[in-house]
């Protein structure tokens, strides 16, 4: 019978490789690296999103896994890893804005966006699409992104962190100092105003 230790890094579930990394005093270097390994393209992501201007955003993924490495005894529950290490990365994100005090308007418009809770479906549905559902579906997607940069910075941030990184209002609101009700009431005004700009699409 394997023991764990016998096991490869690289076979182990990500909650086994959290565990490991919550042994001693410090973390296992292996398994660190494997979840670095596994994760470093997520990071990355959450801070292009948020940062996609910003010429340092190496040296803020580096941070957040030196962050990582320092917490990561703390993280109560293991199998949260991935969301315990997107609010690391926006929690920093947040902290270099606040340094730099200066007004920026850090969302990427560059991805689709995809609405998880069915109040707005942006998804045009095609095994196959034809040539002109192809040009459609870009047409769409380039109207959507022109309606997301119309929006206020307030209501592209809660947008963002809603829909992508997939916070709860609660999150949003202890992250960004705004109380619950103006999370919501962005969040709601936002969608309302996306969805009358892009109303012709979506009636298609």
């Amino acid at each position: 019978m394997l023991t764990q230790a016998s096991v490869s890094v690289k076979d182990l579930p990500n909650h086994d490789l959290v565990l490991r990394c919550q042994t001693g005093h410090r973390p296992d270097k292996t398994a660190f690296a494997e979840l670095l390994r596994r994760y470093q393209s997520h990071v990355e992501k959450v801070l292009y999103h948020l940062a996609p201007d910003w010429q340092d955003r190496a040296d803020l993924v580096q941070e957040v896994w030196i962050r990582v490495y320092r917490n990561i005894g703390r993280l109560n529950e293991p199998v949260k890893f991935q969301g315990w290490l997107s609010r690391i990365a926006t929690n920093l994100f947040y902290d270099e804005l606040r340094k730099r005090k200066r007004n920026a308007t850090p969302l990427s418009l560059d991805a689709p966006l995809t609405f998880s809770d069915g109040e707005m479906d942006w998804e045009i549905a095609a095994d196959t699409p034809a040539p002109d559902e192809e040009l459609s579906r870009q047409e769409f997607y380039d109207q959507l992104k022109v309606a997301i940069a119309d929006l206020p910075e307030a209501f592209r941030t809660t947008i963002v962190l809603r829909e992508i990184e997939g916070m709860s209002y609660e999150e949003i609101a202890a992250l960004t100092g705004a109380s619950l009700g103006t999370v919501k009431s962005r969040i709601a005004r936002a969608r309302q105003r996306l969805q009358l700009q892009l109303q012709p699409y979506l009636d298609e």
